[in-house]
């Protein structure tokens, strides 16, 4: 595949980087590792993810969870 030019105007990085160097850099992380990257790549692509993090913390500190038995009951 060919190289892709990547910028971010609020931090001006300009890169080449083929999908195949993608690929192989992800290829060398571990599953934890890996799993850490996506959500990373999720919170900085995606404004109602973060939303959703958010949201979910707001209602751990208030109390509006419930646990495990309460939704499955076992």
């Amino acid at each position: 595949m060919p190289a892709k030019n990547i910028s971010t105007a609020a931090n001006n990085l300009n890169i080449t980087i083929t999908v195949e160097q993608v690929v192989k850099a992800l290829n060398g992380l571990n599953a934890k590792q890996r799993s850490a990257f996506i959500e990373d790549l999720l919170a900085a692509t995606n404004s109602e993810y973060l939303a959703s993090i958010k949201e979910a913390r707001s209602d751990y500190r208030h109390g509006r969870v419930k646990s495990h038995k309460d939704v499955f009951g076992s």
